[in-house]
């Protein structure tokens, strides 16, 4: 067996259920759970309507292979979405891929950019560098790669800024890919202009290749959008694009986290050599999926409606919990960042087994690194549930810590 296999740890979700193995939920209430960041409003129907025209499409549907790199219409509307989104026009056939959504891409990614044979010492494995906390998915796409991940510290008093002046030039020598996530989870950060110009003059020093997570980039509560890292790029002159890939999906946007659909884009060369790794590894998105995609990325009016309900559920939550909790509304995404004051994995417990409303601790989603973890005593809350739903689930939260002062 792959030896890596062994150094990876249990899913947040899995330490979740670990967790609550002996806890009794309380029956008197409805069970709610905020501690899946699964989108669960209603998906579009165009979506719905475009997948099932495709099934039956006598000359298509699941009849035939589908192409690892897309049919042309499915980049050629991710371009269109690319240039209304951002202002950016990609060469759809050199400079864009589909994927089966982000999870999948990311960790696909690293298995194509490291070379573990790269060492600059015989015990020096290559270095990903990863936030903290984190998207698990990067620890796991780092070690089965051959590489080992690098925490960045993150400062809990700049809303979990990357501290990226603390990394020495010892590991940036090592590092062959980094791993950003702007907007970020759990804590919802958007990455300004500056960090990305840091970035990018030390990828140009040292050579690594960034990759850049922005599948929350379409829930966002402010009027300015999100700065997306090739917009970033292209701000900053760097029109090429080099060692630079975004990856997104329709999860979050679209409401679609069953189809696994989305796209990487930026660097040809890391789109060709991406690829043809994608190719061996049987990384083909079935042709009905894609024509459910191109319905969903060339219409806007649904990942509006989307953001408003959103922006207003958040607006209805937010003001309840910041009563007893340390929260704060996010620059984007669906989570809820908040300081419990004490153990995360005690609150998570008896909140579950007082009021039946499941949370993730939050050192469940970082990793201690120079003694420190950065999610310990936080919670992260997915409000991902009708506004109904997430109100009842506040107000039990708030019932909960008012029992514990």
């Amino acid at each position: 067996m792959n030896p890596n296999l062994s150094l990876l740890q249990a899913y947040p979700f899995e330490r979740l259920r670990q967790l609550f193995a002996t806890v009794t939920p309380n029956t008197v209430y409805t069970p709610i759970s905020l501690g899946i960041g699964e989108p669960r409003h209603a998906t579009p129907q165009l979506i719905k309507d475009a997948y099932c025209q495709a099934i039956n499409d006598p000359q298509g549907g699941l009849s035939i292979y589908p192409a690892t790199g897309g049919v042309p219409a499915l980049r050629q509307s991710i371009g269109r979405w690319l240039q209304r989104r951002y202002g950016l026009q990609l060469n759809p056939d050199t400079q864009i891929l589909p994927v089966n959504g982000s999870r999948e891409a990311l960790f696909a990614l690293a298995q194509t950019v490291v070379n573990p044979a790269a060492r600059l010492a015989p015990d020096q494995a290559p270095l990903v560098v990863c936030p903290n906390p984190f998207y698990q998915i990067y620890e796991g796409a780092a070690l089965l790669s051959g590489a080992e991940p690098y925490f960045v510290p993150s400062d809990p008093a700049r809303n979990f800024a990357q501290d990226w002046d603390s990394v020495p030039d010892a590991v940036w020598a090592r590092t062959q890919l980094l791993f950003v996530c702007s907007p970020g989870n759990p804590t919802g950060a958007v990455m300004p202009l500056g960090e990305w110009k840091k970035l990018f003059e030390l990828s140009d020093r040292f050579g690594f290749v960034i990759a850049s997570d922005e599948c929350y980039s379409e829930i966002y509560f402010r009027e300015e959008p999100p700065l997306g890292g090739l917009e970033a790029a292209a701000q900053l002159g760097r029109s090429d694009f080099r060692n630079l890939l975004i990856l997104t999906s329709l999860s979050k946007r679209s409401n679609v986290p069953g189809m696994r659909s989305g796209f990487c884009a930026g660097d040809a060369a890391l789109v060709k050599q991406f690829l043809l790794y994608r190719t061996y590894h049987g990384s083909a998105m079935s042709t009905v999926v894609q024509a459910a995609s191109i319905a969903a990325w060339d219409d806007e009016q649904h990942v509006q409606d989307n953001r408003e309900q959103y922006r207003a559920k958040f607006a209805a939550v937010t003001p309840i919990l910041a009563q007893v909790l340390d929260v704060a509304l996010p620059d984007a995404g669906f989570y809820l960042w908040a300081d419990v004051k004490g153990s995360d994995t005690d609150f998570a417990r008896e909140l579950l087994a007082l009021y039946n409303v499941t949370v993730l601790p939050g050192s469940f989603l970082a990793r201690e690194a120079r003694g420190f973890n950065p999610g310990a005593h936080r919670i992260r809350m997915a409000l991902v549930a009708q506004t109904p739903e997430c109100v009842e689930a506040a107000e039990r939260i708030v019932q909960f810590v008012k029992s514990r002062n």
